[in-house]
Order: structure tokens, then C-alpha cells, then sequence
């Protein structure tokens, strides 16, 4: 029988509910899903918050008993075989947050106590400012006292000095086939020159330390004074005063150097454009070797070279024992100084893993690279803590078999576990890492080995500086002596001489080849004599 409107109303209705009951189950089900998946997102984070804590206690906690076991799913970062191993670090090192403490402001008698100096009395006040505003009665003066400080410049001065020499005669011979006659000898500093020491100094100075090419130095030279010195003039009084009174000091430093048991190296490249066989655009090199961090006068030499081959540093130390410790960075040219102990620079590891940390994961202690940076810093953390409290170099040896030789042994042992991501950053930084594996425990065998080369990368500085003014040599002699000037700068700069002042000085007493190595060491930037007339007062190391 057929239905009635309210039959197929009820129908309807019906079929509604059940829809809306389906979707009611669809949506607890769906509500009941997502809350299980939340709950999962909290342990996750709470599982990686924990694991982060766990990475930076082991990286910068210190214990002196046997490590725990892992973290679940975490490799040990200690022990290369994932075996529980034994930390010793018997005795803690407090390492202070780092604090720029911002110094006082000096005062005017403390910047410029070094500077001569007068008084000018001042005048200014009108009788009428002089009378008494309470009575009228005229003021007296009762003392004095600075009140404005102010420092004028003088302009340099070229003075023309003239040397004349009286001329003797034999009043016996006069009348005679041949007279004879006497009178002083002059001794130019440049034969056919009229360069004195002072000037010569200034000359090289300027290049060699302010980078100041020698083409503006000529247009400054006629600026100010209206005197035309060519660029060509002071490059010969430069190549000669090189040769012939400086390269002797070199070389008596080179036979110092050779004798030290700590030294390093560096090398940057440069441009000579007048080589024989080779093209101006070809690349040169200057190789720079100083002493170590030994506690003796530090000596820095810098020599021209073509290429970069590695049989430079091999020559320069032909005559050093077996044995001599030298910190380089990871080119392999070094390994040609086959009786030598080299030391990896770890200040260049941490630069590459610092290079390869994604931007604004520097805090992410999970990112590999982070990892890698930190295990460096934990390093320099403990040899600036050394340092701080004044250690000497057998108890830095000593501290370091305790503390760092198990940071450094979990370093290389994570660098074995590494899987970067080829032509990564990271990639490039886990090579470089263990391409310098075999020299990384090296530093240990003797307090005196430096952590980092920054040594040498900064007494290099001045080469890499001057370079992007004077851009080129012109000839192979002109590199040679721009080296033995930078070697005799940076030398005297070490031992706290004013640059200027020493070259000057080197000028006026001249040394020879003909000087033994007694008579050159009057001459040395560290001779007590030396010091007092040279010292550079005003020169914070």
C-alpha cells in the first residue's frame, strides 16, 4: 500500500540521523588519531630535548667517573667501538662564560704621555671680567692650572744638508810633479744618492708597513714638499739598501731560526710580473717561517719563492736537527720536512666546520657541523684557561694528557663516523678534518706546541694587506728585497721595536757580510742596546 507523506517524512529523517551518527564516528575517530599523534609529537620532542642535554653534558660537562651508558640511539662520542669507555678529567677547569669587560676611557696625560709637550698661558679676560662682583675689589692671580688640552699636527720637513770637507795639501810637494792632496771621504748610504737613512727608512716604512705604494708616495713627496722622487729611485734605494745592509741580519736570523726546536709556516701568493720563463700573469709565492711559541726572541723571515712547491720549506730548513716541531695548515708541501713533527693547525679545522653550519642552526646542537665546532672550541677553551692562570710549559703538557687528549681522541673517532652528503660544506669539512688525522695528537707530545698557527697567519698579514695596494713586483729582485724588508719588519715588530726607528738605525751602522755572527748580534732587535733606542713605547703586544 502505498506510503503517506508522513511515512517517507519519517524515512527521511531517519536516514539523516544515521548520516549524522557516521560522521560523529568519523570525527572521533579522526579526533582520537590526531591526539595519539600529538602525544607522539610531545614524547619526540621530549626524547630530542633530552638528547641535547646528554650532547652538551658530554661535550662540555666534565667527570670524573665512568661515563653512563647512552643515550638510547645515540652513539658514545668517546669511544670509537660504541664501548662504554672511562673519561678522566680529574681536575675541573673553570671556564667563564666569556664578558667583554669595556676598559676605562684613558685620560688625556695617559694617551699622550709619550708626546712632548708645553704650556700656553691663556689671556683672555678684560679687566672689567677681573673685578670682584661682591665688593669691587680688583682679582689677584693665586695659581694655575690646564684646562683644554689640544694636540697640533707639524708637517714633515725635508731638510737639504750639505756636507763640505776641507781639502789638505803638502806645502813641501806643492811646487813639485805631484802635489799632494788629502780630504775627507764621503759615504753615501747609496752610492750617487742623495738619500739619507732617515729618509730611506721613511721610504720603506711607508711601503712595507702602511702598504703605501711607492707611485703615491712619489705624488705625496710632490704634494707637500715640491720635490719629484720617482717611484724607480726609491724602489733602487730599496733593492740596495736590501742587498747590501740587511740581507746580512737575515741571514744570521735564518741561522737562528734553523736551530729552534718550535717554529711554523705559512704561505700566501704573489705576483711578479719580470720572471724568467714564466708569464706575468703566472702566481708566485711568499713563504713566510717564524719561531714557535718557545719563550725566546721571536724571529719571522719571509722569502720569495716562484711556485709552491714544498722544496722551499725543505731548503729553508736543510740545516734544522730531526726532531723540530712546526705547525702549518693542511697544505701537503709540508710533508717534504720528512724529520720533522708537524702539528695541525686546529684553529683552520674549526673555520671549515664553522663555514658549514646552515644559517640559524648555530645553536642547534644536533647538526653535525655544530658538533665538529664545538669539539674544536672545547680546545681553545682549555688552553685559554691555561693560559689565564699562567701555567708554565710543563704543566700545560700535563694538563693537556688530562684534559684534551680524550676530547681530541672522540673528535677523530667522530670524524670516522661522519657520512656527509658529497660536495656538502660539511663534506668539505670532514676531509680537510681527516686529512690532518695523522697530526692532530702531535701538540701533546710537548707543552711548547701551539693549538693554532695564528701566529704566522698574522705576522703574514702585512704581505696579504700591502698586496692589495701595490698589487705586483715588477722583477724577481725587486720580491727579494720586499721580503727581507718584511722579514726585518715584522721581526722588529715582534720584539716590541718601533718598525721605523730600527731600519733607520740598521741604515746608519750598516752591516756587512763581513760581520761575524758576534758583531750582527749587537745589531739584533732583541740586544739590550737595541731595545733602548728603538723600543717602540707607545706599541701595546
Amino acid at each position: 500500500m502505498p506510503r503517506s507523506a508522513k511515512d517517507i517524512q519519517l524515512a527521511e529523517l531517519k536516514d539523516t540521523v544515521s548520516q549524522l551518527n557516521e560522521l560523529i564516528r568519523t570525527q572521533t575517530a579522526a579526533m582520537t588519531s590526531l591526539q595519539k599523534t600529538i602525544e607522539q609529537l610531545q614524547q619526540d620532542l621530549a626524547n630530542k630535548t633530552a638528547e641535547i642535554d646528554y650532547l652538551k653534558a658530554k661535550l662540555f660537562g666534565s667527570s670524573s667517573e665512568k661515563t653512563k651508558l647512552p643515550f638510547p640511539g645515540q652513539l658514545s662520542l668517546f669511544d670509537p667501538d660504541d664501548r662504554v669507555p672511562e673519561i678522566i678529567e680529574p681536575e675541573v677547569i673553570g671556564v667563564a662564560a666569556y664578558k667583554k669587560i669595556r676598559k676605562p676611557k684613558a685620560t688625556y696625560e695617559e694617551q699622550f704621555e709619550n708626546l712632548p709637550g708645553r704650556q700656553v698661558p691663556l689671556d683672555t679676560l678684560d679687566d672689567e671680567d677681573k673685578i670682584c662682583p661682591v665688593c669691587g675689589e680688583i682679582m689677584v692671580p693665586i695659581g694655575m692650572e690646564v684646562v683644554r688640552t689640544e694636540l697640533v699636527y707639524h708637517p714633515a720637513v725635508l731638510e737639504k744638508v750639505e756636507y763640505t770637507a776641507a781639502t789638505y795639501s803638502c806645502p813641501s810637494c806643492k811646487d813639485t810633479l805631484e802635489p799632494q792632496f788629502t780630504k775627507d771621504k764621503a759615504q753615501p748610504l747609496v752610492p750617487h744618492s742623495y738619500v739619507s737613512s732617515g729618509l730611506a727608512a721613511h721610504v720603506m716604512y711607508a711601503k712595507f708597513i702602511n702598504a703605501l705604494p711607492y707611485y703615491r708616495q712619489e705624488k705625496d713627496f710632490e704634494n707637500q714638499f715640491g720635490v719629484k722622487i720617482s717611484r724607480g729611485t726609491m724602489a733602487h734605494w730599496t733593492i740596495y739598501c736590501a742587498q747590501n745592509y740587511f740581507l746580512p741580519m737575515i741571514g744570521y736570523f735564518h741561522r737562528l731560526l734553523v736551530k729552534r726546536r718550535f717554529v711554523a709556516g705559512d704561505e700566501t701568493p704573489i705576483q711578479v710580473l719580470k720572471e724568467k720563463d714564466r708569464r706575468p700573469q703566472s702566481k708566485s709565492y711568499v713563504w713566510l717561517f717564524r719561531s714557535g711559541d718557545d719563550g725566546n726572541h721571536p724571529i719571522i723571515i719571509c722569502q720569495y719563492h716562484p711556485t709552491r712547491n714544498g722544496d722551499a720549506a725543505a731548503e729553508f730548513f736543510r740545516d734544522s736537527g730531526s726532531g723540530t716541531y712546526i705547525i702549518v695548515d693542511g697544505y701537503a708541501g709540508y710533508n717534504k720536512l720528512r724529520d720533522f713533527k708537524r702539528c695541525c693547525c686546529y684553529a683552520h679545522i674549526r673555520r671549515y666546520f664553522k663555514e658549514a653550519i646552515p644559517k640559524g642552526k648555530e645553536k642547534d646542537f644536533t647538526d653535525p657541523a655544530v658538533q665538529g665546532f664545538l669539539y674544536c672550541n672545547k680546545l681553545f677553551e682549555y688552553e685559554r684557561a691555561y693560559r689565564e692562570k699562567g701555567l708554565s710549559y710543563k704543566q700545560i703538557y700535563n694538563r693537556r694528557l688530562r684534559d684534551e687528549k680524550p676530547v681530541v681522541e672522540a673528535f677523530m673517532a667522530w670524524i670516522d663516523k661522519q657520512v656527509p652528503v658529497n660536495g656538502s660544506r660539511f663534506a668539505r669539512a670532514i676531509t680537510y678534518a681527516s686529512n690532518q688525522k695523522p697530526y692532530m695528537m702531535t701538540y701533546l707530545e710537548d707543552g711548547h706546541c701551539s693549538l693554532s698557527n695564528n701566529m704566522s697567519e698574522n705576522s703574514i698579514r702585512s704581505v696579504t694587506v700591502g698586496r692589495r695596494n701595490w698589487l705586483f713586483c715588477d722583477t724577481t729582485n725587486g720580491a727579494d728585497a720586499s721580503m727581507v724588508l718584511y722579514s726585518l719588519l715584522e721581526t722588529a715588530r715582534a720584539n716590541g721595536l718601533n718598525p721605523q726607528k730600527y731600519l733607520e738605525y740598521l741604515l746608519e751602522v750598516r752591516p756587512n757580510a763581513d760581520m761575524s755572527d758576534g758583531e750582527l748580534e749587537t745589531f739584533a732587535p732583541w740586544n739590550k742596546q737595541v731595545q733602548e733606542r728603538c723600543a717602540n713605547k707607545s706599541e701595546v703586544d
